[in-house]
């Protein structure tokens, strides 16, 4: 850097020294009225530079590039056809002064000379005195390049219309406010590249780049570029001409990569391909930036069908009319010099051997940048002497700043091309190509990239000739996933994944998030591995379902027996039979067992809140009046039986004050008092049962089972004490037994609901509905058909058997059988 600085200064001071004038035949220098500069890397220093002074170098002793020497040409032809046209600037010559500018820190004597007038840099805030007639400059070509040099016309507004320099940081206005450019910017190429990648659904990529700004600039805006991608990057580096290819290519294929895109000067992309050629990589794509993949003689070199398939991104080779015929014309004079012949340094090409054939054959990428950079230029130029059809306003004293105001507003057609600059000063014209290197060594066009005025992407597939005969080659770094299976990345790249099946209850959806498999909605339902979810069934028992009216049927036909029996025991009512049975309690037994059959009707069709409430409310409430009856009866039966005798005092207390009608109440109050408490803490409600069938939805009641806790253990504390008291009287009178039939609905009782509890644990379809309603039937049956029914037979069919006698003899038997 202090080389630099001192090289800067001693320049400065020295350039009036260097300006006593360049022959008139030189290529790089024609007078005119205005001169447009021109910055061509001509020869290009690829390696350090070491000085032990500060000295400008020697581009002429440096490597010479073909390819520069085309555009260079390019521009002198460009002048020279606006010179000699009669619709732009008339009556006024465009000049030109162009370096050869091989280094971006050992070249600033041209750049300085550009900004001079008469070998002297006037210094800011002072009032224009003498003025240069550089009024803009073209070039330079590379990022690199225009990042040192492009600064020193800033200051001034001169223009700087650049042909080549792509890095994005030249957007920045604040920076550079008076840099423009011809080419497309490292952002639409990189934009390109990756649709392609997309195109051909390639995801695990390398990406070489130059070791320098244009280089660093590509990889980010690549990087940002791929971020919401499936696109990964596999492996990155930067290149230079210490670069170890034989390392570099094996860490490629250790990784199994590929897709190849080098985007890199050709100076760097050719010691790339020549290397691979060298080194037998093979069965790869690569991907061409722009500033190589018109190349004329890699496509030609021996061994490059080996290496795979290549593609690339292209500035549109045009045409340009009468450029041949320019070349042939220059080189039938005599117009190159050597270095010892130049008059300023940097102004030689050492090129007398390239003939026009030569230069018409070299890669004609960035020449219509050049011819479009000049052309706007001049028609800038054109707009601020306000020129007329004939002549200009000779009145009109241009400085760089009005040439920059009119470059800004450029609106015209060059070969059918509307050429405009955005607010970046990028363009706002051409498309991109999508060029293919065929079997016949030549960049062929398959498709093309349009940014202006819409988006147009377009590759004819059926153009390219892929290393594998006929099939797109895939660059994954794992395969893609079975339908329905969702990716679990593994590593730090989301390129390498596990794929996992979706299990029930989940679907797949790979444009949404292929990382993920999505839970199924409540209402529907999915089998493993699946890629969308279905409706479930709902199911329900209606009032119309066969089961469900043959319960309701013998719902009713309780009800009808109960009342059939209630009729019968009264007209028996002070018979020994309906005595013995309880007697009034029976007619309270009996119209409970018929009031918790309204449960049963409850249990069918959609689930309602109130159809919740009245499934349970009336069993759980008459049932437990029922049950505290058969307690009182069977403790009755065993308290004149057994208890009379050894307690009689007890027996007198029972019977004077009517305890059984207190105990009976009380145990209705208490499950009243629970069953208020259960349903006001919580309700039982409609309820969708999703868990059990993964495809259905069975329609249900929700019950907390921890709030209704105290209801169950009433009522099986009731059964208990029941079953206690009867089982006591297990060995009364034969036909005096009330204890054991008793004994024995209870049994069946329980029976019943161990049975529906251990169904209810395994099963949980529609028909549990079912199964509910008829345990609960089942229960009101057993007491009615067991406990009151042989009695209805015996007041029916043997009514001897209902007489007081009987019964005293059975009484007294049992009495007697006791007492021995």
């Amino acid at each position: 850097m202090k080389h630099f600085f001192a090289s800067f200064c001693l320049l400065g001071s020295l350039l009036h020294a260097f300006t006593q004038g360049t022959p008139a035949a030189s290529e790089f220098l024609l007078e005119g009225d205005y001169l447009i500069g021109g910055l061509f890397d001509i020869h290009h220093a690829s390696g350090p530079i070491y000085q032990d002074k500060p000295e400008a170098i020697d581009c002429s002793s440096q490597v010479f590039i073909l390819s520069s020497y085309r555009r260079f040409q390019v521009m002198r032809f460009s002048i020279d056809e606006v010179n000699n046209s009669t619709n732009l600037l008339p009556n006024v010559s465009l000049g030109y002064e162009m370096f050869d500018h091989c280094s971006d820190t050992y070249n600033f004597p041209g750049i300085l000379k550009l900004i001079s007038v008469d070998g002297l840099i006037q210094p800011w805030g002072e009032p224009y005195k003498n003025l240069s007639k550089v009024i803009a400059v073209v070039g330079p070509f590379s990022s690199t390049d225009a990042l040192t040099a492009a600064p020193l016309f800033m200051t001034d507004l001169i223009p700087v219309v650049s042909y080549g320099a792509a890095a994005s940081a030249f957007t920045k206005k604040a920076k550079f406010p008076s840099f423009l450019r011809t080419g497309f910017s490292n952002e639409n190429i990189i934009e390109v590249i990756a649709n392609i990648i997309l195109h051909f659904n390639w995801r695990w990529v390398a990406f070489l780049t130059s070791d320098n700004d244009f280089g660093e600039d590509g990889m980010e805006l690549f990087m940002k570029r791929i971020k919401d991608t499936e696109i990964c990057l596999a492996y990155a580096k930067g290149l230079n001409t210490n670069t170890n290819y034989s390392q570099m290519f094996e860490q490629i294929e250790a990784q199994r990569i590929r897709v190849i895109i080098v985007f890199a000067p050709k100076l760097i992309a050719e010691p790339i391909i020549e290397s691979a050629i060298q080194l037998n990589v093979t069965d790869k794509v690569w991907i061409a930036g722009d500033t190589w993949s018109l190349n004329k003689k890699l496509p030609k070199v021996k061994g490059i069908q080996n290496i795979g398939t290549v593609l690339g991104v292209s500035q549109p080779a045009v045409t340009i009319p009468g450029f041949d015929d320019f070349i042939y014309s220059v080189k039938s004079q005599s117009h190159c010099e050597n270095a010892e012949e130049q008059m300023f340094c940097n102004q030689a090409c050492n090129c007398s051997s390239m003939s026009a054939d030569d230069i018409l054959a070299l890669d004609p990428s960035f020449s219509f940048p050049v011819y479009s950079a000049v052309y706007a230029i001049a028609h800038a130029l054109h707009n601020a002497l306000q020129c007329g059809v004939d002549k200009c306003n000779g009145n009109i004293t241009v400085h760089p700043y009005m040439v920059l105001a009119e470059l800004k507003k450029s609106n015209f057609t060059l070969l059918n091309r509307s050429i405009q600059f955005d607010e970046n000063g990028d363009k706002k014209f051409g498309s991109i190509s999508v060029v293919f290197w065929n079997h016949s060594g030549i960049a062929e066009d398959v498709g093309f990239y349009k940014f202006h005025p819409w988006v147009n992407f377009f590759i004819n597939t059926n153009k390219i000739q892929w290393y594998t005969e006929g099939e797109v080659p895939t660059s994954l770094c794992s395969p893609e996933c079975p339908v329905g299976h969702a990716k679990k990345q593994n590593g730090i790249h989301k390129c390498c994944f596990n794929c996992e099946i979706c299990p029930n209850g989940t679907y797949m959806n790979s444009t949404q998030d292929p990382y993920r498999c999505i839970h199924c909605k409540e209402t529907e339902w999915s089998t493993e591995g699946s890629t969308s979810c279905k409706l479930r069934a709902v199911e329900y028992i209606p009032f119309t379902d066969s089961g469900a009216v043959l319960i309701m049927v013998g719902a009713w036909a309780l009800v009808g027996l109960t009342l059939a029996t209630s009729i019968l025991f009264a007209i028996n009512y002070n018979t020994p039979v309906v005595r013995s049975a309880g007697g009034p309690m029976c007619f309270l037994i009996l119209g409970c067992l018929c009031l918790s059959s309204i449960s049963v009707l409850f249990h069918f069709d959609k689930p309602t809140l109130s159809s919740c409430i009245l499934k349970f409310l009336p069993f759980l409430s008459f049932y437990t009046v029922c049950l505290a009856c058969f307690v009182v009866r069977s403790f009755q039966i065993v308290c004149i039986f057994k208890i009379a005798a050894k307690f009689p005092k007890l027996h007198n207390w029972w019977m004077k004050y009517h305890l059984q009608w207190l105990v009976i109440t009380v145990a209705f109050l208490i499950q009243a008092l629970l069953l208020v408490i259960g349903y006001s803490l919580s309700p039982p409600v409609p309820h969708n049962e999703t868990i059990w069938y993964p495809d259905k939805i069975i329609l249900g009641c929700d019950v907390n089972l921890l709030a209704y806790s105290g209801s169950v253990v009433l009522l099986l504390s009731l059964c208990f004490l029941c079953f206690i008291f009867s089982y006591m009287g297990k060995d009364l009178p034969k036909n005096y037994n009330e204890a054991k039939a008793i004994t024995f609905c209870l049994l069946l009782l329980i029976l019943t609901w161990i049975i529906f509890a251990t169904v209810y644990m395994l099963y949980r379809g529609k028909y549990i509905q079912t199964l509910n309603a008829l345990a609960v039937l089942s229960s009101l049956y057993s007491f009615l058909l067991w406990y009151f029914l042989p009695k209805c037979y015996i007041m029916i069919f043997k009514p001897n058997k209902n007489t007081q006698q009987y019964f005293q003899g059975l009484i007294q038997d049992y009495t007697k059988t006791i007492s021995q």
